[in-house]
């Protein structure tokens, strides 16, 4: 049917769908969801119930995932945050407390068992897990998580509050490895770099290069600043700026400049900076992919109220 979104977001599948698609989509039954957290610091989000299948997203601690189906130790629902539909292991989600209200700032945050840097951690948390931070401790120095956990209070910030420059947030990445489907700070792919940037910016976008795409094509989103289809030459360095979002068939970067580009990568295995007539020229070269289009987002003050 018209007017729904594609299939990596949709909890639809022929045997079961979310109750609120019934009339919009044919399934065997229609279940409605049951909301989670999640309580590890990365919960990988694949295509099908095994552990050999790939890896599409990642849902970050904090986040809520619903849940429409639970069997033989796995779940399948949707992420909260960015709308994605999937499986994750079931032990790796918790019962919902507090709505969180601050997410990581910190590139990555320990938590620990209790507030004291002495102490084993309990794990490594990425840039912009959620939390929903309790009493502070009586140095100040840490904040309780809410659950059964201590971070660093100067790790977290509101919600709400973010960065003006996704490309500086994206730079803090530099050198991080190249995890395919990945969204944490220790490894992360091409477009989890770019939403990673954007939410610390406090703007949320879409998880994939192709959505992106589209969602900064929008007239109240950004400005095309060059697209293949239309174009009777190359961009020019002139006419590029810090911040423009470059896209491949499914790739995607942005620039620090009129020259040069940082993205994540299975060149490099890495994120990288490199300049951008280097790398059109190989994806195109080696992979047949050509740019596709370049553009320039709206600023994120206005981005934030749309």
């Amino acid at each position: 049917m018209t007017g729904l979104p594609p299939k990596r977001l949709l909890p639809a599948r022929s045997d079961l769908a979310a109750e609120h698609l019934r009339g919009r989509v044919e399934a065997a039954r229609f279940a409605e969801g049951r909301r989670r957290r999640v309580a590890q610091p990365a919960l990988s989000i694949r295509r099908e119930p095994r552990d050999g299948a790939g890896q599409e997203t990642q849902a970050l601690f904090g986040e809520g995932f619903t849940v429409y189906e639970e069997t033989g130790g796995w779940a399948w629902g949707q992420a909260e945050f960015d709308g994605y539909v999937g499986y994750v292991r079931a032990e790796g989600l918790a019962e919902p407390k507090d709505a969180p209200t601050h997410r990581v700032a910190a590139l990555r945050t320990y938590r620990y068992p209790k507030p004291d840097l002495k102490a084993p951690p309990l794990g490594l948390v990425s840039m912009n897990a959620k939390v929903a931070p309790g009493e502070p401790s009586e140095d100040g120095k840490f904040v309780s998580d809410g659950e059964g956990g201590w971070v660093v209070a100067a790790h977290l910030v509101p919600l709400a509050e973010g960065g003006e420059d996704p490309a500086a947030v994206a730079e803090r990445f530099l050198g991080t490895p190249y995890f395919w489907g990945g969204r944490e700070s220790l490894g992360l792919d091409c477009s989890g770099l770019i939403q990673n940037a954007y939410e610390a910016c406090g703007v949320c976008v879409p998880r994939d290069a192709d959505l992106q795409e589209a969602f900064f094509s929008r007239a109240d989103h950004g400005e095309i600043v060059w697209e293949r289809e239309n174009a009777e030459a190359r961009f020019t360095a002139a006419a590029l700026r810090r911040g423009d979002l470059v896209y491949w068939r499914g790739h995607t970067g942005v620039m620090l400049d009129g020259q040069r580009l940082l993205h994540a990568n299975a060149t490099h295995m890495a994120v990288s900076v490199d300049d951008l007539r280097d790398v059109a020229a190989h994806l195109e070269r080696d992979e047949d992919l050509p740019v596709t289009r370049i553009v320039r987002p709206t600023p994120i003050s206005a981005l934030r109220i749309g």
